[in-house]
């Protein structure tokens, strides 16, 4: 028996490396893996929840010109071990219970089917977490095949990084579009198998001057016109080297507005964590975040070195 599961069996720990917390609560774990490569969790408290943002995978390959992750493109999938054991380590370490689950840190959920939809039952079972379907968030930036695969093999939401109205735009941010054109996305968001009550969730990351526009905002709703769905607007949170700016407060509420002017849901979500990199399209393994460091760069709020 030692000698079966010494073959066929791996235990995977996570070697907690590094903790920081931000003035508004939020917490990010920087943690080792057993071959030495790191990944980064968020754990934002709220009153209502407390939400755990978690990684797939070391790095990205999906290129993302706005995400910090996507610079040091993909170094390797988690284990679906190693993606449980994050919410297992940080519920170790906090006194609130988590009661919501997010995959949206570092990496590709979908990139990484077959051991996000293992950690996804492990989640959900009463043997394991027993997290409900409706506690957990699966973030894609639109493999179409994927996403039409996950709607029947999973019931948990899904959340699509869409951050354009047009293929113009989305190819300049976005390089996996060439592949995969808007055309076809929103054809598998009108085709996903939804439940009743359920919505999908686009989100937009608003780049100053890029896609913020009201014209965008109309070519939107456009698009999207006809899918059960609420969009999640995200102010760009800016990053070491980022080529991107924030736009105004007045630019995202217009935005906003407009959106909602043609009977679409649509939230602006409060970033947490900037001062210490811990919002979306922050997350990045720390041997790439000392890397900027020697470059004289500091997170939001700090002081660079020259």
């Amino acid at each position: 028996m030692r000698e079966k599961l010494e073959k066929d069996c791996q235990l995977s720990t996570l070697t907690l490396a590094q903790r920081q917390k931000s003035q508004d609560g939020t917490e990010k774990f920087l943690f080792e893996l057993s071959d030495k490569n790191t990944i980064e969790t968020v754990y934002i408290p709220s009153d209502d929840r407390t939400t755990l943002c978690i990684s797939t995978q070391v790095g990205c390959r999906m290129g993302c010109k706005f995400c910090l992750t996507a610079k040091q493109g993909l170094v390797r999938h988690l284990a679906s071990s190693e993606i449980v054991s994050q919410v297992l380590e940080v519920q170790k370490q906090v006194d609130q219970r988590i009661t919501n689950i997010v995959m949206m840190g570092m990496g590709e959920p979908l990139d990484n089917y077959e051991a996000v939809i293992d950690a996804i039952k492990i989640l959900e079972s009463p043997l394991g977490l027993q997290f409900s379907q409706r506690k957990i968030t699966v973030s894609t930036v639109g493999l179409v095949p994927e996403i039409l695969r996950f709607g029947k093999d999973s019931d948990v939401n899904l959340a699509i990084s869409l951050n354009a109205p047009n293929d113009e735009i989305r190819n300049q941010i976005m390089p996996m579009n060439k592949k995969v054109p808007l055309k076809e996305l929103f054809e598998a968001c009108r085709a996903y198998p939804l439940k009743k009550n359920r919505r999908l969730t686009f989100e937009y990351v608003l780049l100053g001057g890029i896609n913020d526009g009201l014209e965008h905002a109309k070519e939107l709703a456009r698009h999207i016109k006809g899918i059960r769905c609420k969009i999640n607007l995200i102010p760009f949170n800016e990053h070491p080297k980022g080529p991107f700016k924030r736009p105004s407060d007045e630019t995202v509420l217009a935005f906003q507005n407009t959106l909602i002017s043609h009977n679409i849901t649509a939230l602006v979500r409060k970033s947490r964590g900037r001062d210490i990199l811990a919002a979306c399209g922050q997350l990045v393994s720390q041997h790439y975040t000392e890397k900027y460091l020697t470059l004289g760069w500091r997170p939001l709020g700090q002081r660079p070195l020259h």
